[in-house]
């Protein structure tokens, strides 16, 4: 009998012992992964084997609270979005104040070319109170004295003009055919047609523009009376500050929050006096200057040197530019009357005065009360001349100087503030110039010597 079928028996017997055991293993895995994940519905558990034959999906996202979107935005961009809409801000309110400002553009030169005025002639108010005047007689003499002083010079200059005008206009002409002879003769190689094209084309702008020059006459009416006007505003702002000033700063300091009372009842003694002593400075370099260059060009025989010395005086109160358009002035003056030898003489006495007052006179008048970079000088007489012309020039760097100091007080008054009461009893005396000697310290600047 074939041993075949035994041999089939056998196989099929141990197919069947290796299914039962991996059925029996199959078993175990399951029970074993339906013990640590147990399905929440049957559902869930029908679909199981489904879900194993799939590729594996990533799990969803928490259901918990998301977080603050801040805290999604990186640190740096939050500083500079925190920086940026303060400085809109601030960008904003200083825009609106300049609106104002031009809106009222005369009563703010009055009120600041007043606080000028004050502080140069608050101390003689003050020497005569001292010697037994009235507060009141002591401010109007003082006042009118002041202002006739200033009208005077006015006058001397119009006066001196109007008298020397025919003279000086037969010496422009020979000048300016003085000047043609010597371009006819000199290597530039300039011929006589091209002189008299130059005349013609300036006669012809001046006929172009005559309308305009017309309407710049009729304007002169009312530049006049808004001169007058603010002249009127000058001189009785004045007289208030001189003589009650004292109430107007302490006025004034209860506008300021109570907070911030004392820091700005310090700051402003100190911004006082370095407001005096820019303007004391400032005169008295000036009147040398005028002085000086005035005796020069007097030995010259340059014409009107008088009128040209307070010309240089009073534009010396506008810091470098000033100082250059005057001694332009002279220099041109001396050219078409005198001829150019002159006129480099001229320019060297100049030169050499300004360069005295530079490095000698401001830094020994002046001292570091209203040290101000001349970087910073330049920069500000600009923008006050594109902002508001000659004026704000003037009160440009006073302006920087006296904020320049107030920054100063009150970044040191906050650190005396802030210090630990046991690390040094220095804020004792902080907190008495807030309250005790503050009602000293509070008293209008303009009663500060």
């Amino acid at each position: 009998m074939s041993r075949v079928p035994g041999w089939l028996g056998r196989l099929g017997a141990g197919l069947t012992e290796m299914s039962e055991r991996l059925d029996e293993r199959r078993a175990e895995v399951e029970k074993e992964h339906a013990e640590t994940v147990e399905p929440a519905d049957a559902s869930a558990v029908a679909d199981a084997p489904v879900a194993a034959a799939t590729p594996a999906r990533r799990p969803a996202a928490p259901s918990g609270p998301r977080p603050d979107p801040a805290e999604a935005v990186p640190w740096g961009v939050r500083v500079a979005a925190e920086a940026g809409w303060r400085l809109l801000v601030l960008a904003g309110t200083v825009w609106v104040l300049m609106r104002v400002i031009s809106a009222i553009q005369l009563v703010v030169f009055a009120f600041v070319i007043a606080l000028l005025v004050t502080a140069l002639l608050q101390p003689t108010v003050a020497r005569l109170t001292r010697r037994g005047v009235p507060r009141g007689p002591a401010t109007a003499l003082t006042a009118i004295s002041g202002f006739v002083v200033i009208g005077l010079m006015g006058w001397f200059v119009t006066w001196q003009v109007m008298e020397n005008i025919d003279t000086l206009s037969n010496q422009i002409q020979s000048g300016i055919d003085d000047l043609r002879n010597w371009l006819l003769k000199s290597p530039f190689h300039v011929t006589d047609k091209q002189i008299n094209q130059i005349a013609k084309n300036l006669r012809e702008a001046i006929g172009a523009n005559a309308d305009q020059i017309t309407s710049a006459g009729l304007e002169g009416v009312q530049v006049i009376v808004e001169a007058l006007t603010g002249i009127l505003l000058v001189f009785f702002s004045t007289l208030f500050l001189l003589y009650d000033g004292k109430r107007i700063w302490q006025w004034f300091l209860k506008l300021v929050p109570a907070a911030a009372r004392p820091g700005v009842a310090g700051a402003g003694p100190r911004a006082w006096r370095t407001l005096t002593a820019y303007v004391r400075g400032t005169v008295l370099v000036a009147l040398i200057d005028a002085i000086f260059i005035g005796i020069g060009i007097y030995f010259l025989d340059v014409p009107m040197a008088v009128p040209l010395a307070v010309f240089i005086f009073l534009f010396s109160f506008i810091p470098l530019v000033g100082a250059v358009a005057s001694g332009a002035l002279a220099v041109i003056v001396a050219l078409v009357t005198q001829g150019v030898f002159t006129a480099v003489m001229t320019l060297v006495v100049v030169l050499a005065v300004q360069q005295i007052e530079g490095h000698v006179l401001q830094p020994f008048i002046l001292g570091r009360a209203v040290r101000v970079h001349p970087l910073a000088v330049v920069l500000t007489v600009a923008a006050g001349g594109m902002v508001a012309g000659i004026g704000g020039a003037v009160v440009a760097v006073p302006l920087v100087a006296v904020t320049n100091t107030v920054v100063g007080y009150l970044r040191q008054y906050s650190l005396e503030v802030q210090r630990p009461a046991s690390a040094e009893p220095a804020d004792e005396p902080v907190a008495q110039n807030a309250d005790g000697t503050a009602a000293e310290n509070a008293e209008d600047p303009a009663h500060q010597g």
